[in-house]
This record gives C-alpha cells, structure tokens and sequence, in this order.
C-alpha cells in the first residue's frame, strides 16, 4: 500500500529542488511528481509541490 509525502517549497531554484529530492529519496521516498505554482507577472514558479510516495506493509508507517 503506498503511502504519500508532500513537500511544499515557497523558494523554487534549482538547488532547493535537488536539495529536497536527495533527502526525502536518502529516506527511503521515491519521486512521484513535481508541481509549480506560476504567478502571471513571472516566467518564475512562485512555489513547486513535490509529492513522494513508498510502498508500506500493513501495520507499518
């Protein structure tokens, strides 16, 4: 059964990103998604949505 994580990060670069992906997937949580919340004044993501997930046995979490 899987289970899911969602990271919210209001500062999009590059580095927060790959900062997230290698500490949630080192714990185990594999990459499902990524989702960014435009603003129509930038060609910049105002905040990015990165949504994990990883199988758990019941009775495990």
């Amino acid at each position: 059964m899987p289970i899911y994580k969602v990271i919210e990060l209001s500062t999009v670069t590059e580095e927060s990103i790959e900062e997230t992906l290698n500490k949630w997937s080192s714990k185990g949580w594999n990459l499902d998604t990524m989702q960014f919340a435009m603003r129509e004044s930038s060609k910049r993501p105002a905040m990015a949505f990165v949504l994990f997930t990883r199988d758990v046995k019941d009775g495990d979490e």
